[in-house]
């Protein structure tokens, strides 16, 4: 016996066949080749193996005894491939399986509602798992590998991370109609010096973007209130407590008709969110077919 020779899955399959049927011409019509290539298989595992597995008889194949003692092993070899196949299928015809993505609270709330609705109605044995994390936990989630990819907006990515944009964004000034600047059609960063501002809290979010972009521009910002959380932004402003700076995608989501958008500019500054993905790790089907689902509910969206 050569102790290098592995069995292949084909001769396995001839084999046990044959051991069923005795026949070469009735194995090669089960496993839909031809009576040589059934005939070579064989001989190439006995080969292998180094043991004869069937006495040729005028009539049919008679195997030997070490036919018979390697038959249960083959034929649980074959079980578990046949399993493991059928659970491959299932998987990428999506009729079970897992797509884990790590997010902010914040992205969540207005991103991802409508795009889980219509996956779970589409593919209901998927579980959806979302990792909320803070924006400082966001990137080492991902290398952690403790998900299959991230829905956010990386300061500095790295190059150990891939990024697709999903969403064109900027940072824009929210306020009500009543504000000075809410009838500038084209708010510059300078045009906010002496206004109060409701923002981020220091080191948080897109707060450092927004302080390091006012001090380029030479304005200090009249910061009246630090919050966690664009959503608690959003109703300050809204109840008149200061305009707010954010980016422009949250703002519009919240519909809120008393508020008005206006982007900044000199300099505009890009807020793109994007899909991150650990460099050289491949997404599943289901997650590939997540991330389809969400970019046609965020054009739906947009449209």
């Amino acid at each position: 016996m050569n102790k290098n020779f592995a069995p292949t899955i084909r001769q396995l399959r001839a084999f046990v066949q044959v051991h069923r049927l005795r026949k070469l011409g009735a194995a090669a019509e089960k496993l839909f080749v031809t009576q040589s290539a059934v005939s070579m298989l064989i001989r190439q595992l006995e080969e292998g193996l180094g043991a004869r597995l069937f006495d040729r008889t005028t009539r049919s194949l008679q195997p030997t005894a070490a036919a018979n003692e390697m038959l249960a092993t083959a034929e649980r070899i074959l079980r578990d491939v046949d399993a493991l196949s059928s659970s491959f299928r299932t998987l990428s015809t999506l009729e079970r399986g897992r797509v884990c993505f790590a997010t902010t609270p914040t992205l969540a709330s207005f991103l991802l509602p409508d795009a889980i609705c219509a996956f779970e109605a589409a593919y209901p044995q998927v579980r959806v798992v979302v990792d909320d994390c803070a924006p400082d936990q966001f990137i080492s989630r991902i290398m952690g590998e403790h998900v299959d990819f991230g829905i956010g907006t990386p300061e500095h990515p790295g190059a150990e991370v891939d990024t697709q944009t999903l969403l064109r964004d900027h940072l824009a000034l929210v306020c009500l109609a009543n504000h000075p600047l809410a009838r500038t059609p084209r708010v510059r960063w300078i045009d906010l010096a002496g206004h109060p501002i409701v923002t981020m809290r220091t080191g948080y979010g897109v707060r450092p973007l927004i302080d390091g972009t006012a001090a380029t521009a030479g304005v200090v910002l009249n910061v009246v209130n630090e919050v966690s959380f664009m959503s608690t932004a959003l109703w300050m402003t809204a109840s008149g407590m200061g305009a707010s700076i954010m980016p422009s995608a949250f703002a519009r989501a919240s519909n809120n008709a008393s508020l008005v958008i206006r982007p900044i500019s000199t300099p505009r500054v890009s807020r793109d969110i994007s899909v991150v993905i650990k460099r050289g790790r491949s997404l599943s089907t289901a997650s590939i077919r997540f991330l389809a689902t969400l970019r046609s509910a965020l054009k739906a969206k947009s449209s």
